[in-house]
């Protein structure tokens, strides 16, 4: 995750200051800091590109609504991440139905420099590793891709 763009704690706050002010800079910033790795792990835990951009959406609404009451603590991450996971909860009862287990296209689609078909293994390997995901309990798949799709530090994910 070391090319998705990560926030400076000190430019994180002062960001989120101007964001809660209006600043629309300030919001195109958070926006470009958190939407991939929101929408990575939407994608991983729904296995729907548009839900989860609908959700990573919601999200981003959720918080313009609550961000002036916000304190930043050094925990923002996991309060956007915990917001986009509820939303996901939210729209996955209202549906009446769960989460299903990530698919290999999916995950082919996600690693990066797996693009390339040219490796007959590749697929099978990526099928394999999509079932062993789903075979993982809620908990244990979710600190998977809070890990490897939302770029979380074990630290900000204990958080």
């Amino acid at each position: 995750m070391a090319d998705l763009p990560q926030p400076d704690p000190q430019d994180l706050q002062q960001t989120l200051r101007e964001a809660a002010a209006g600043g629309e800079a300030a919001w195109r910033r958070i926006v470009e800091w958190f939407s991939p790795r929101i929408f990575g792990l939407l994608r991983a835990h729904c296995g729907s590109s548009d839900l989860a951009e609908e959700i990573t959406q919601s999200t981003f609404c959720t918080l313009a609504a609550r961000l002036d009451r916000y304190i930043e603590t050094g925990r923002f991450e996991a309060w956007v991440f915990r917001i986009a996971m509820n939303r996901l909860r939210d729209e996955m009862r209202r549906r009446k139905r769960h989460a299903v287990p990530v698919e290999s296209e999916t995950l082919a689609g996600l690693a990066p420099g797996t693009t390339d078909r040219t490796d007959g293994d590749r697929p099978q390997l990526f099928h394999a590793l999509g079932e062993a995901v789903g075979r993982l309990s809620p908990a244990d798949r979710q600190m998977i891709e809070l890990r490897h799709l939302g770029g979380l530090t074990f630290r900000q994910m204990a958080d």
